[in-house]
């Protein structure tokens, strides 16, 4: 292969045509004995860019940083890591930043989704905390054999992970017992939002809501869309945790997540929050506001 070539290993146009330009303008000041201004204009070049000489161990640190990074949070895409760096003390334009990501190979490939048009009722948008909850489970096996389950608990608006129960089994009474943790520490929440699974419709789980005054909104059958704050959080607890992760027990698969719940609540950087950490908005949300019975998430 011969000439530039992007990240993909395809052709770079633009940058082919740059040298390709450079050399036209070096062949009329040679051959010519132009001025380099009249040969650069005749090659519709910028002095500039004919003078400017590749350093290729410019970025060869950032590289290597980026790499560090990557190979810690593989998961990660270039903003993400951005933010990680800046937090090192080390800033760098996001063009900059995209260039020698793309170049180092460090893309994350991304699964094409199947997108339909739903037509529905518009969703609940909380404004403050413990307005709106959404609860999910998600699915694994352990190193073991074993399967296991994990109850999946979010404040919508905070994006705060507020529990991640895990074990083999989980009947709605232990559902519920999970959740009454999470209210005895920072209160109850106005609405639940959640599926139609057969621990979530059962009698004692209604009855729960019923006695604790909260609202239990369930989606609509096979319209998980519906849930899409829990499906969106559902697929980073997978995509980081789960996928990248071998737990050899049930203690092993409890501590491990339990970390991760932590790092996603006071470490990883939240796009939809301005690439805040779900407990510094809510921090940052509570100290704007007068003192209230929430206390965030530990």
């Amino acid at each position: 292969m011969s000439g530039p070539r992007n990240a993909k290993g395809a052709p770079d146009k633009k940058r082919t045509e740059l040298v390709d330009r450079r050399a036209d303008a070096a062949y009329l000041i040679d051959t010519f004995a132009a001025t380099q201004r009249r040969a650069c204009e005749l090659a519709n070049i910028a002095r500039s860019s004919y003078r400017h000489k590749p350093q290729p161990g410019k970025d060869k640190t950032l590289t290597e940083s980026l790499r560090k990074l990557a190979a810690e949070k593989p998961r990660y895409g270039y903003r993400r890591l951005g933010v990680l760096l800046e937090r090192a003390g080390e800033v760098v334009n996001h063009k900059r930043l995209f260039r020698i990501y793309r170049a180092a190979g460090l893309s994350v490939k991304r699964r094409k989704r199947k997108r339909l048009v739903r037509v529905g009722l518009p969703a609940f948008v909380a404004t403050e905390p413990n307005q709106q909850w959404s609860i999910d489970f998600v699915h694994d096996r352990m190193g073991n054999g074993r399967a296991m389950r994990v109850l999946t608990v979010v404040d919508t608006f905070t994006r705060e992970c507020l529990a991640l129960e895990v074990d083999t089994s989980l009947p709605s009474r232990r559902v519920t017992r999970a959740l009454d943790a999470v209210i005895a520490a920072r209160g109850r929440p106005e609405k639940i939002r959640l599926d139609n699974g057969s621990e979530l419709t059962s009698r004692h789980f209604l009855c729960w809501g019923i006695d604790r005054r909260i609202e239990l909104n369930h989606t609509e059958p096979g319209k998980p869309v519906q849930n899409a704050h829990i499906e969106s959080f559902n697929g980073r607890l997978r995509d980081e945790c789960l996928n990248t992760s071998w737990f050899r027990n049930l203690w092993d698969a409890r501590r491990r997540i339990a970390a991760w719940r932590h790092e996603y609540n006071h470490e990883r950087p939240h796009s939809s929050l301005d690439y805040r950490t779900p407990n510094e908005f809510a921090s940052n949300w509570l100290a704007a506001q007068t003192p209230t019975a929430y206390s965030g998430v530990a």
